[in-house]
Parts: C-alpha cells; structure tokens; sequence
C-alpha cells in the first residue's frame, strides 16, 4: 500500500514510518521540519521505500505531490502542538491546525486517496469532564485554542467524507510518550523527566503533585493508527489511551526508579489552567479496531529511559 504520513519526521510519526515500512508499505513522508528531526527517519531513509518532501502543510501546495504519490491513505499528523502557543498566537494555530488539515484533506481527495487519519485531542478536546475516564459519548468543551481546531479538524474531515467520499477516522490519544519524544515541549514530560535525572538534575513539579494523566506508549498509538487505516471506523473517532490516572508525582518517582536518581524535585506553585484529571476510555477502539494498549507504564517508562540514555552516552572517538 502507498501511504503519506504528514509529520512523518515527528515523535509520533517517525515511529508511525517506522512500523508501515516494516509492514511492507511504500511512504511518503511530508514535514516541514520545523518541529520534526531527519536524524529520527535516518533508517527509513537509508531504504529505498520511504521519501521525505519538505512540505508545510499550512502554506504549500500539496497537490503536485500527492497526485504524483497516488497514496490510498493519509496519515495526518503534522500540526502545532503546544497548547499554550495555541492561546498567545491563535492565528497560527488555525493556520496549522484547521487550514493545514483542510490542504491536506484538499490533496487527499484529489489524489484519490481512499482514507484519512486523523490526529485528534484525547486530552484536550472534552475540556474538564466530571466523569473519568472519558468516553466518545462525552461532549466535546474545547478550552483552548488548540483543543477547538483539533474539533474543527474532525467535522471538516466529515464534510469530506460526506461531500468528496474521502474516508475518515480520528485518532484522540491522551498523553503519548515514548523514545523521540521531544523533552523541550510541554507535553513531554516522561522525556523531559528523563532528560534531567539522566543528567542529575532536579526535576520540577506543580502544584501538590497531584494532577493526573493517562499516558499511553506511542507504539501502541501507532497500533491504533494502523488498525483505523482499514474499513472499520468510518467517520469515527477513537479515544487511545490506558483508563489509568497517572500523578504527576507518581510518575516522577518511576522514572526516578528506571533512571537510578535520587536528585528531589523541586516544587513550583499550580500552573493556572492545568488540568486537574485526565482518562480516556478506549472502549470503541477494543470493539471496532480490535486494539488495546499492550506496553505498561513502567516497561514503557524503562524503554523511553534507555532511548535517552543511550543519547547521552559518550561517542567512541575514531581513531
């Protein structure tokens, strides 16, 4: 199958290539790298089924590349993450994440793509519900900027299956984490604990420790990606993650247990805004895709350690 994978370059993307070309599939790979890193698609590239195009997704015409392409199915991954980015400049926010999704949408379908994947907000999208964890049936409450292009992505893919028959399926995964991630970003928290206690520095939490996430392996994101990119799930969306509230201290002290470190964290007051408990139900994606998550916590901890571990260790000199 040929396949494109915006933000191929990514955290999430990269290990997404990763999997399609092991699975025997031809990839295009469009990135702006603005965010994404090459060195993350190093292997894919060295293979002779897997290409990169530096594309915006926000600004460029993608047409030329997806009708020379031909895919049957795009995975769009590529957009602005940062949800306080998303409040101080909304504009580009919207230029990422709603036009860029309506270009990419736009090529898709003029390409003859069969399907859509997209990435959706698990997080984000169903702002602080009462009842944990959240299910698809759960209104969705955009509180940011981020949260409600995210929703704008969703129905403008649907205007698209309805209006152009391109297929559809929406991935909302809530907190990934995994090797490549970003530990410079604010939602990367299990690299950016990694990060500082590999190189025994304190860490720093929030508030009294206690907000809580739901993180889920990024290969079993990927997993879900895969399975949606098949018949089942039309025009649906899929909340990926475990149903397990993790605390921010909790999850401070296994990666201090997989690191070895014994450095205290340093504690900073709330962040205004913060979410105080977050759970996604992953309910439908068991029933429809047959997917669920495979790696626990701490395996998934300890292999995201090793990534950055090995990362630090010194280079032999040649010679």
């Amino acid at each position: 199958m040929r396949v494109v994978v915006t933000g191929g370059a990514g955290f999430i993307g990269s290990t997404l290539v990763d999997r399609l070309r092991g699975d025997g599939h031809r990839v295009l790979v469009v990135d702006d790298l603005s965010r994404g890193r090459e060195h993350n698609l190093a292997d894919a590239l060295a293979t002779d089924t897997v290409d990169l195009e530096a594309l915006d997704v926000s600004r460029d015409d993608l047409t030329p590349a997806f009708d020379l392409f031909r895919p049957e199915v795009v995975f769009h991954l590529a957009a602005q993450i940062d949800v306080r980015h998303s409040v101080a400049d909304p504009i580009h926010d919207a230029e990422v994440n709603v036009l860029g999704t309506i270009r990419v949408a736009t090529a898709a379908a003029a390409a003859g793509a069969r399907k859509l994947v997209f990435t959706s907000s698990g997080g984000s999208i169903y702002g602080t519900p009462e009842d944990l964890p959240v299910s698809e049936a759960t209104p969705v409450r955009p509180m940011s900027p981020y949260a409600v292009g995210k929703v704008a992505g969703e129905n403008y893919l649907e205007s698209f299956r309805v209006l152009h028959g391109l297929d559809c399926s929406h991935i909302a995964p809530a907190n990934v984490y995994g090797p490549r991630q970003d530990p410079h970003g604010e939602a990367g928290v299990v690299a950016i604990f990694a990060r500082e206690m590999l190189a025994d520095r304190p860490t720093t939490l929030f508030g009294d420790g206690g907000n809580t996430r739901d993180y889920v392996f990024v290969d079993d994101v990927v997993a879900a990606f895969v399975a949606a990119s098949g018949p089942l799930g039309s025009g649906s969306r899929f909340n990926i993650g475990t149903g397990t509230e993790t605390s921010d201290l909790e999850l401070n002290r296994l990666v201090a247990a997989a690191t070895g470190a014994t450095t205290e964290p340093v504690w900073k007051p709330a962040r205004p805004g913060d979410v105080r408990r977050s759970a996604l139900d992953a309910g439908l994606a068991r029933r429809v895709l047959d997917w669920q998550p495979r790696i626990g916590l701490t395996e998934g901890i300890a292999r995201t350690v090793e990534h950055f571990r090995r990362l630090e260790s010194p280079r032999p000199v040649a010679g």
